[in-house]
Protein backbone atom coordinates (compact mmCIF):
# COMPACT_ATOMS: atom_id res chain seq x y z
CA UNK A 1 0.00 0.00 0.00
CA UNK A 2 1.29 3.36 -0.82
CA UNK A 3 0.74 6.42 1.28
CA UNK A 4 -2.17 8.59 0.30
CA UNK A 5 -1.38 12.08 -0.77
CA UNK A 6 -3.34 15.04 0.46
CA UNK A 7 -5.45 15.48 -2.69
CA UNK A 8 -6.58 11.87 -2.64
CA UNK A 9 -7.36 12.08 1.07
CA UNK A 10 -9.32 15.28 0.66
CA UNK A 11 -11.18 13.82 -2.29
CA UNK A 12 -11.99 10.70 -0.25
CA UNK A 13 -13.11 12.81 2.71
CA UNK A 14 -15.33 14.91 0.44
CA UNK A 15 -16.95 11.77 -1.01
CA UNK A 16 -17.57 10.34 2.46
CA UNK A 17 -18.98 13.68 3.61
CA UNK A 18 -21.28 13.87 0.56
CA UNK A 19 -22.49 10.32 1.16
CA UNK A 20 -23.19 11.07 4.82
CA UNK A 21 -25.09 14.24 3.90
CA UNK A 22 -27.14 12.38 1.33
CA UNK A 23 -28.04 9.67 3.82
CA UNK A 24 -28.61 12.15 6.67
CA UNK A 25 -30.57 14.49 4.42
CA UNK A 26 -32.83 11.60 3.41
CA UNK A 27 -33.54 10.84 7.05
CA UNK A 28 -34.27 14.48 7.82
CA UNK A 29 -36.52 14.71 4.76
CA UNK A 30 -38.40 11.56 5.83
CA UNK A 31 -38.91 12.98 9.32
CA UNK A 32 -40.15 16.37 8.13
CA UNK A 33 -42.44 15.02 5.39
CA UNK A 34 -46.08 16.03 5.70
CA UNK A 35 -48.45 13.63 7.45
CA UNK A 36 -50.33 12.93 4.23
CA UNK A 37 -47.21 11.33 2.73
CA UNK A 38 -46.88 8.99 5.73
CA UNK A 39 -50.45 7.76 5.28
CA UNK A 40 -52.07 9.59 8.18
CA UNK A 41 -54.70 11.25 5.98
CA UNK A 42 -56.78 9.60 3.31
CA UNK A 43 -58.13 12.03 0.71
CA UNK A 44 -61.23 11.47 -1.43
CA UNK A 45 -62.35 14.00 -4.05
CA UNK A 46 -65.91 15.32 -3.72
CA UNK A 47 -67.71 17.96 -5.84
CA UNK A 48 -67.10 20.70 -3.26
CA UNK A 49 -63.39 19.89 -2.75
CA UNK A 50 -61.79 17.02 -0.82
CA UNK A 51 -62.99 14.75 1.98
CA UNK A 52 -60.14 14.10 4.44
CA UNK A 53 -60.05 11.14 6.85
CA UNK A 54 -57.54 11.21 9.70
CA UNK A 55 -56.53 7.54 9.98
CA UNK A 56 -55.17 8.01 13.51
CA UNK A 57 -58.19 9.71 15.14
CA UNK A 58 -61.00 8.84 12.71
CA UNK A 59 -61.96 12.51 12.28
CA UNK A 60 -63.54 13.37 8.94
CA UNK A 61 -63.16 16.86 7.47
CA UNK A 62 -64.25 18.58 4.29
CA UNK A 63 -61.59 20.70 2.68
CA UNK A 64 -62.61 23.43 0.24
CA UNK A 65 -60.67 26.08 -1.61
CA UNK A 66 -61.73 29.65 -0.99
CA UNK A 67 -60.20 33.01 -1.85
CA UNK A 68 -57.56 32.81 0.92
CA UNK A 69 -56.57 29.17 0.21
CA UNK A 70 -57.69 25.76 1.38
CA UNK A 71 -59.73 25.42 4.57
CA UNK A 72 -60.74 22.16 6.29
CA UNK A 73 -63.74 21.92 8.60
CA UNK A 74 -64.58 18.90 10.72
CA UNK A 75 -67.75 17.05 9.75
CA UNK A 76 -70.14 16.79 12.73
CA UNK A 77 -69.99 13.35 14.29
CA UNK A 78 -73.45 11.79 14.23
CA UNK A 79 -72.45 9.20 16.80
CA UNK A 80 -72.23 11.87 19.50
CA UNK A 81 -75.71 13.15 18.65
CA UNK A 82 -77.10 9.61 18.61
CA UNK A 83 -75.55 8.82 22.00
CA UNK A 84 -77.05 12.00 23.45
CA UNK A 85 -80.51 11.10 22.09
CA UNK A 86 -80.24 7.55 23.47
CA UNK A 87 -79.32 8.94 26.89
CA UNK A 88 -82.27 11.35 26.82
CA UNK A 89 -84.70 8.59 25.86
CA UNK A 90 -83.37 6.27 28.56
CA UNK A 91 -83.89 8.99 31.17
CA UNK A 92 -87.43 9.56 29.90
CA UNK A 93 -88.19 5.83 30.08
CA UNK A 94 -86.97 5.69 33.69
CA UNK A 95 -89.12 8.71 34.57
CA UNK A 96 -92.22 7.11 32.99
CA UNK A 97 -91.54 3.83 34.79
CA UNK A 98 -91.44 5.77 38.06
CA UNK A 99 -94.76 7.47 37.26
CA UNK A 100 -96.39 4.15 36.43
CA UNK A 101 -95.09 2.56 39.63
CA UNK A 102 -96.40 5.47 41.73
CA UNK A 103 -99.83 5.59 40.04
CA UNK A 104 -102.90 3.42 40.73
CA UNK A 105 -102.79 -0.13 39.48
CA UNK A 106 -105.25 -1.29 36.85
CA UNK A 107 -106.48 -4.86 36.83
CA UNK A 108 -106.97 -6.75 33.61
CA UNK A 109 -110.73 -7.26 34.07
CA UNK A 110 -113.44 -4.75 34.83
CA UNK A 111 -116.69 -5.49 36.64
CA UNK A 112 -119.09 -4.04 34.05
CA UNK A 113 -119.68 -5.62 30.69
CA UNK A 114 -118.96 -3.55 27.64
CA UNK A 115 -122.02 -2.54 25.58
CA UNK A 116 -122.59 -4.60 22.44
CA UNK A 117 -123.32 -1.61 20.23
CA UNK A 118 -121.72 1.77 19.83
CA UNK A 119 -123.62 4.32 21.96
CA UNK A 120 -122.73 7.14 19.59
CA UNK A 121 -124.22 5.40 16.60
CA UNK A 122 -127.92 6.08 16.12
CA UNK A 123 -130.45 3.38 15.43
CA UNK A 124 -131.21 3.29 11.66
CA UNK A 125 -134.97 3.51 12.24
CA UNK A 126 -134.54 6.67 14.28
CA UNK A 127 -132.18 8.17 11.72
CA UNK A 128 -134.72 7.63 8.90
CA UNK A 129 -137.47 9.32 10.91
CA UNK A 130 -135.34 12.43 11.50
CA UNK A 131 -134.36 12.91 7.87
CA UNK A 132 -136.67 14.20 5.23
CA UNK A 133 -134.95 14.63 1.92
CA UNK A 134 -137.11 16.11 -0.80
CA UNK A 135 -135.82 16.17 -4.34
CA UNK A 136 -137.91 18.42 -6.57
CA UNK A 137 -138.78 16.90 -9.94
CA UNK A 138 -138.02 18.89 -13.09
CA UNK A 139 -140.84 20.91 -14.56
CA UNK A 140 -142.21 20.34 -18.07
CA UNK A 141 -140.37 23.43 -19.24
CA UNK A 142 -137.03 21.97 -18.00
CA UNK A 143 -137.73 18.66 -19.78
CA UNK A 144 -138.54 20.54 -23.03
CA UNK A 145 -135.25 22.49 -22.83
CA UNK A 146 -133.23 19.31 -22.37
CA UNK A 147 -135.04 17.58 -25.26
CA UNK A 148 -134.43 20.58 -27.51
CA UNK A 149 -130.72 20.57 -26.66
CA UNK A 150 -130.41 16.82 -27.36
CA UNK A 151 -132.22 17.15 -30.71
CA UNK A 152 -129.87 19.95 -31.85
CA UNK A 153 -126.80 17.98 -30.74
CA UNK A 154 -128.03 14.84 -32.56
CA UNK A 155 -128.70 16.77 -35.79
CA UNK A 156 -125.24 18.37 -35.68
CA UNK A 157 -123.65 14.95 -35.17
CA UNK A 158 -125.54 13.47 -38.15
CA UNK A 159 -124.63 16.49 -40.35
CA UNK A 160 -120.97 16.13 -39.39
CA UNK A 161 -121.00 12.40 -40.22
CA UNK A 162 -122.60 13.13 -43.63
CA UNK A 163 -119.91 15.73 -44.43
CA UNK A 164 -117.11 13.33 -43.50
CA UNK A 165 -118.71 10.61 -45.65
CA UNK A 166 -118.95 12.97 -48.64
CA UNK A 167 -115.32 14.09 -48.20
CA UNK A 168 -114.08 10.51 -48.04
CA UNK A 169 -116.20 9.26 -50.98
CA UNK A 170 -115.17 12.25 -53.13
CA UNK A 171 -111.45 11.58 -52.60
CA UNK A 172 -111.57 7.82 -53.23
Amino acid sequence: MRPANSSTASWLAAAVFAAMMTIGGGLVAAQSAPDSENGRYSMTPIPEGVLRLDTRTGTVSTCTKNGAGWACYAVPDERTALDAEIGRLQAEVEKLKGQIAAGPTVSGKIDEAMPKSDPLKKDPKVAEGDRKIEIPLPSDQDVDRVMSFLEKAWRRLIDMANRVQKDVSGKI
